[in-house]
């Protein structure tokens, strides 16, 4: 991978099929955009609003405390979600900072495509 810029972070996803990619992100982004800008298979359909479950993923445990919890709003959409563990997420209520430096998700199966 290429070297970061300064405002570069890293986000690190685990993919439906278990590949681990390496993303580079700008701060200020949504974890989803960086997912679907890089072309890693998210659903994402209602492109970042929070209206629906279509960009569920995991959070890796030592980062479950480090994020901003999540709000009412994404909790409820998370009620609707498929196999919502207790790391679950949505990725586009994530902004990437330097708090997230090394966030590792992994996408969940109600994100795939199709």
């Amino acid at each position: 991978m290429r070297e970061l810029e300064e405002n570069e972070r890293v986000v690190f996803v685990i993919d439906h099929d278990g590949r681990e990619h390496q993303l580079a992100a700008l701060d200020g982004w949504r974890v989803m955009e960086v997912i679907r800008d890089w072309g890693v298979e998210v659903a994402a359909e209602c492109g970042g609003a929070g209206l629906c479950a279509t960009c569920h993923v995991y959070i890796d445990e030592p980062w479950l405390t480090r994020l901003d919890p999540p709000t009412i709003e994404e909790i409820t959409q998370l009620d609707d979600a498929p196999e919502v563990e207790a790391t679950s997420r949505l990725c586009c209520q994530i902004l990437v900072s330097s708090k997230t430096d090394g966030l590792r998700v992994r996408m969940a199966p109600g994100s795939r495509k199709g």
